[in-house]
C-alpha cells in the first residue's frame, strides 16, 4: 500500500483529505506540524509527502527545505498545498523545494492527478 505522509494542522483538513485518501487505498501517516513531518518523513519513508505550507512550530517552507537537504529525504515527492493561489506563492513553494504546488480549498480530483503524477514519476526516476 502507497504511504502519504499528510502534514496539516488543521484538523477539518486532516480528516477530509485523510478519509479521501484512503478511500483511494493509501495508507495515511499524518503529522501536525513542519517539525513532526520532518521527523516523520526520516522514520516512515513515506511514498509522498502532502505539505500545507502554513504550520506551526517549523513552517512548510522551511521543512521542504530540511527534507530537500537531508539525503535520506531528498528523493522523496513533496507536494505543497496552502490557500494562496498566486504564482509568487506557487513559485516560492517550488523554490522551496516542493515538486508540485496545490491550492485550498483542495479540489480532490486535480489533486489525485498531481499524486499519481508525482508517484509515477518517482517509479520512473
Amino acid at each position: 500500500m502507497t504511504k502519504i505522509l499528510l502534514v496539516e494542522d488543521n484538523e477539518m483538513n486532516r480528516d477530509m483529505l485523510s478519509r479521501r485518501l484512503e478511500r483511494k487505498g493509501f495508507e495515511v501517516i499524518i503529522a501536525v506540524d513542519g517539525l513532526e513531518g520532518v521527523n516523520m518523513a526520516r522514520t516512515e519513508s513515506p511514498c509522498l509527502i502532502l505539505m500545507d505550507m502554513s504550520l506551526p512550530v517549523m513552517d512548510g517552507w522551511e521543512a521542504v527545505r530540511a527534507l530537500k537537504d537531508n539525503p535520506e529525504t531528498k528523493s522523496i515527492p513533496v507536494l505543497g498545498l496552502s490557500a494562496h493561489a498566486m504564482t509568487p506563492d506557487r513559485d516560492k513553494a517550488l523554490k522551496a523545494g516542493c515538486d508540485d504546488y496545490d491550492t485550498k480549498p483542495v479540489d480532490i480530483k486535480r489533486l489525485m492527478e498531481k499524486i499519481q503524477a508525482l508517484l509515477d514519476q518517482n517509479d520512473a526516476g
